[in-house]
């Protein structure tokens, strides 16, 4: 293990648990994930967070995992690493200048 702080985790009264960590994300991941909230929040017709759009983003990917039928094979780390790196690379500050006007619909 390394010295940094093990992430909190503690159970919440609707049977579920909260724990806390910090994840590095490129930018487009996170215009799609301010996408994500702008979804849910027309959805819901309330304000909502990254988190709650993460949570969301990952509860229906669990959802839709468990419903896959058993011959359909989910997607290799190796094919997805292959569309990714297919992508040519840009400077942090085009990508997250990017990332903003995707947010702000001004693309």
């Amino acid at each position: 293990m390394n010295d940094r702080v093990t992430p909190a985790m503690h159970a919440l009264p609707d049977g579920e648990a909260e724990l806390t960590l910090v994840v590095r994300l490129p930018w487009e991941d996170v215009a799609r994930l301010g996408q994500e909230a702008g979804r849910l929040a027309s959805q819901t017709r309330r304000p909502v967070t990254l988190d709650e759009a993460v949570s969301h983003r990952l509860r229906s990917a669990k959802a839709a995992a468990h419903a896959r039928p058993a011959a359909q094979a989910p997607v290799s780390t190796q094919d997805a690493g292959a569309s990714v790196a297919s992508l040519p690379s840009r400077p942090p500050a085009e990508q997250a200048r990017q990332a903003i006007e995707r947010i702000n619909g001004t693309v």
